[in-house]
């Protein structure tokens, strides 16, 4: 039983977090400061702690909940990632997404996530236009491409599942480029404004809980029955904290040696003028992931979400240390330019306005880790590159546990297996990036 636990680390971010960059100035952040109680303190406040802390309200409604989150809100990963939240299966390891789990279950869960993400929005007034049900395209360039659509389509079919095989032209329609042969629509995705239905959660949820912002847990000992939290200005005496930052689980020493801590990256173009528009055609907003889940993701977003925009996904690395390169961002920015370029030649040379990395953490069976790690302590992390479903699955999972009570989601989760250990380093990270230059060279054209 452990009486002390130190941060090893604190995030770290490289370039901005466009999606909250284009939302323009959040109001100044309440920060933690002094001592004081409370009945449940989260540590971290993206999809998984703010989801945590809207269950913790709606099951104790009288309990003093405390968010703790080590910079602005949708500053880190929340306002990194693609936006996508998706319900079905969407394996990264695997060749089409399929994966080899209980697919059902985790459909009906990721179906959850979104429900529960769908009454947020309702309840605290979020902008719709954050949360858009629009489904999303599996995009192929290659006939390798279509050939895992098709294979995924029939996966899908095997499920009850539907899905729509889009062809050339109808994909000109949709993207504005004639770069896609083919592409697999399938509609339970609900695309997201991530920054702005993260900060209109937090703004929600501060009728009912202390958030603080720029006030970084830094431990916790253990003080009798309760443990006592730090961070840089005070402290906050609970009886039961939850973990909700991902692959910052390992900063706290737990699952040490387990998790793999990948960096993806993204740049966004400047918003586009009339003579931009004109040129692109298209829809206004739509999703397009890559057939092969190394290839390139693309997302056109309108003035709804933050201005006329087009977002390119595209490279990973492994960085065990958590800590993302300058050199990483310019190399990524120069393969998106070229993804860009090639999709869109009637835009070519046109400078990306943001290039950053997102922080994602993996285990390499595929868990979470959705379970209490030490007495009074519960972890909602390691969400597998999901982390807008995954993350609020794991929230409200944590939140449950950390009340007594159990559902679909807590079974489901605490009956996964350990994350398995990864090989000593430095061959797990020197191996691990040639694969990913090798599966993003694979990947092509897509």
């Amino acid at each position: 039983m452990r009486q002390s636990v130190t941060a090893r680390r604190l995030p770290f971010h490289r370039g901005p977090a466009a999606w909250n960059e284009i939302l323009g100035p959040q109001p100044a952040p309440e920060l933690q400061d002094g001592k004081e109680t409370a009945d449940f303190v989260i540590i971290g406040g993206g999809f998984a702690g703010l989801s945590a802390a809207r269950r913790l309200i709606q099951l104790q409604p009288g309990a003093k909940v405390v968010v703790l989150e080590a910079g602005r809100l949708a500053e880190g990963a929340s306002g990194r990632n693609s936006g996508f939240m998706i319900d079905l299966p969407h394996d990264l390891a695997s060749d089409d997404y399929a994966g080899a789990g209980d697919d059902l279950t985790m459909i009906a869960l990721n179906r959850q996530a979104i429900a529960f993400a769908g009454s947020a929005v309702k309840e605290y007034g979020i902008r719709s236009d954050y949360f858009d049900p629009a489904g999303k395209v599996n995009g192929a360039a290659t006939a390798a491409g279509h050939a895992h659509n098709l294979s995924y389509s029939k996966h899908l079919k095997t499920l009850g599942e539907t899905s729509e095989l889009l062809d050339q032209n109808q994909m000109e329609e949709l993207t504005g480029s004639r770069h896609y042969r083919s592409g697999l629509y399938t509609p339970g995705t609900v695309m997201l404004q991530p920054a702005g239905y993260i900060r209109g959660l937090g703004a929600g949820l501060k009728q009912h809980a202390r958030i603080y912002e720029n006030s970084p847990a830094t431990g916790f000992k253990r003080d009798g029955v309760n443990w006592i939290v730090t961070t840089p200005k005070g402290s906050i005496s609970t009886g039961r904290i939850l973990l909700a930052n991902n692959g910052h689980l390992e900063s706290f020493g737990f699952e040490r040696g387990r998790l793999m801590q990948l960096f993806l990256y993204a740049s966004m173009t400047p918003e586009l003028d009339a003579g931009a528009l004109k040129k692109l055609g298209g829809a206004a907003r739509w999703g397009v992931t890559p057939s092969d889940p190394m290839g390139t993701t693309m997302r056109r977003i309108d003035t709804g979400q933050g201005g006329n925009r087009i977002v390119t996904r595209t490279c990973a690395t492994l960085n065990p240390g958590m800590v993302p390169t300058q050199a990483g961002v310019d190399r990524a920015a120069r393969v998106q330019q070229k993804k860009f370029d090639q999709r869109f030649p009637q835009l070519a040379g046109m400078k990306m306005q943001y290039c950053w990395a997102g922080h994602l953490c993996l285990s390499l069976n595929g868990v979470s880790v959705m379970r209490e790690v030490e007495d009074g302590v519960f972890a909602a992390c390691v969400q597998n590159g999901l982390g807008t479903a995954r993350g609020t699955l794991t929230g409200i999972g944590a939140a449950e546990l950390a009340c007594g009570e159990t559902s679909d989601i807590t079974s489901y989760f605490t009956q996964e297996a350990k994350p398995k250990r990864l090989p000593p380093r430095p061959f797990a990270e020197i191996g691990a990036n040639a694969v990913l230059r090798w599966k993003e060279w694979r990947a092509g054209n897509e």
